[in-house]
């Protein structure tokens, strides 16, 4: 097993769900999309001060950063009630702060030491590309169905107005499809010099540094 990435997203099945509100959760959660719309704005031009920040210091300022977390943490919470994976029924909280009992989670700390800087840090951008081609493709954003997660998570939410269940496969599974392009919008937001995995972390918890590789979704444990 691999060291654990600095960005750690972790969501949980909130059961039970209701079979039918997932329809509307995206109407509910119009406030919510208004504000973040504003804040992604601030998000882009505090990226581009970081940028140059981190051009001649090599640090991205402290208080650029936790604003940044504050804003992914805040999108995750409304993609798991709303447009993701649709995993809890409760309306997430306007707050850029972490907030512990609920059931979707997104925590990064500030990075020690100084990261790239110069024109290392140029070439960043290029080296991601084959990561921004993967995460586009594999959650597309805001849980677009066109996506490989608005594919898994379509699936889910039919099976849950059928049967009345969320099957904890499927969860697990496009958990991990987000986490994968989660990471890949931090790397891309020049928040950590940790290139993101070439690899699918599922589960509702992140992988456990040192221990065993993460069982495949629906896997029975040995």
């Amino acid at each position: 097993m691999t060291d654990r990435h600095p960005l750690v997203l972790e969501a949980r099945l909130d059961e039970p769900l209701s079979r039918w509100l997932w329809i509307v959760k995206w109407v509910l959660a119009i406030p919510h999309f208004v504000v973040l719309i504003g804040l992604w704005i601030a998000f882009a031009v505090v990226t581009l001060v970081a940028f140059v920040a981190r051009l001649f210091t090599g640090r991205y300022p402290r208080g650029m950063f936790e604003f940044t977390v504050g804003v992914l943490r805040w999108t995750w919470r409304v993609q798991a009630y709303a447009c993701g994976p649709l995993s809890t029924d409760r309306y997430p909280p306007f707050t850029l702060a972490d907030v512990p009992d609920y059931p979707a989670r997104l925590r990064m700390e500030y990075p020690e030491g100084p990261g790239r800087r110069g024109l290392p840090l140029i070439g960043w951008w290029l080296l991601g590309i084959p990561q921004y081609v993967i995460a586009g493709l594999i959650a597309g954003g805001w849980g677009a169905q066109a996506s490989v997660a608005g594919i898994v998570v379509l699936v889910a939410v039919v099976l849950l107005a059928v049967t009345g269940t969320y099957r904890p496969a499927l969860f697990e599974l496009v958990i991990g499809l987000n986490r994968w392009a989660m990471r890949t919008t931090a790397y891309a937001a020049l928040m950590t010099d940790v290139y993101p995995p070439f690899r699918l972390d599922p589960g509702g918890m992140e992988p456990v540094p040192g221990g065993p590789a993460p069982m495949p979704p629906g896997a029975a444990p040995a």
